[in-house]
């Protein structure tokens, strides 16, 4: 099956002028058969793209939501080859991205992992914790495979590695909305809209960290933002456990819902 690249899913919605909804969450969490049903219900629900988590056992990045699911993917079974079998059998057309650590990534091959993720059809990869600096293979190999290298900006990031981030990335600009790891949090911080402003890109600005309702959603897009990124909210109903394909759907609908009306 051939997905969007996510160039193109921006493309398609920036000529309605409509925001993007992308989707968090972690791969074989409570287990990869159940992952395929989480990513069709998303998908049903609305997610412009979706964003597939690795597990690693250190990860810096994520809060305790998304720390936790990543224990739950590891005890699962969850390793690299799986997560290629996974992705590859996903019935999705919109573009998936991979976010993980560097540590797997450089374990397994820098190439070997670029490649079997464009096989898989993997569009975009995150990987927090590898400074844009370092990043001059992993960057070279998804060159070379045609996968969107997606760095993170935050609100402390200096104007001087920030151009570096626009030099070096693709696909989306990822801005994160305050300082900390990955979680709900009830407002949306005044150092977003203040982030947004300060990056000039022709690159698409998608806001992540601490987004989990509509009102918060619409908030950002409002502010500027080309896309908002949802992944604890997620998490958390899958860690529930209660009719979650429902209520995953039934969520995302509703913050694609807030985005349209602020588009």
């Amino acid at each position: 099956m051939r997905r969007q690249k996510i160039s193109e899913k921006f493309g398609e919605l920036r000529g309605r002028k409509e925001g993007v909804l992308i989707c968090y969450v972690m791969a074989g969490d409570p287990s990869a058969e159940a992952t395929g049903q989480i990513v069709k219900a998303l998908a049903n629900g609305g997610a412009d793209i979706i964003e597939l988590g690795f597990p690693f056992s250190d990860p810096v990045a994520d809060g305790p939501t998304i720390q936790v699911a990543g224990q739950r993917a590891l005890a699962a079974g969850m390793d690299i080859q799986r997560y290629f079998e996974l992705v590859r059998g996903l019935d999705v057309q919109i573009p998936l991205v991979c976010m993980t650590y560097y540590n797997p990534v450089f374990k397994y091959g820098v190439e070997k992992f670029v490649e079997g993720a464009a096989e898989v059809g993997i569009g975009g990869l995150i990987i927090p914790d590898i400074p844009v600096e370092e990043a001059v293979d992993l960057k070279s190999s998804c060159d070379q495979y045609g996968i969107d290298l997606i760095f993170l900006v935050a609100p402390t990031t200096t104007d001087e590695r920030i151009r570096k981030i626009l030099q070096r990335g693709s696909g989306f600009l990822y801005l994160v909305s305050r300082l900390g790891v990955t979680g709900t949090r009830e407002d949306v911080s005044s150092s977003t809209k203040d982030l947004l402003f300060r990056v000039e890109t022709k690159l698409p600005k998608a806001v992540g960290f601490g987004i989990s309702t509509g009102r918060q959603a619409k908030e950002v897009i409002t502010a500027g933002a080309d896309a908002v990124i949802v992944g604890s909210a997620f998490v958390r109903i899958i860690e529930e456990g209660k009719d979650v394909n429902e209520k995953l759907e039934a969520l995302a609908r509703e913050l694609k819902s807030c985005i349209l009306k602020a588009s």
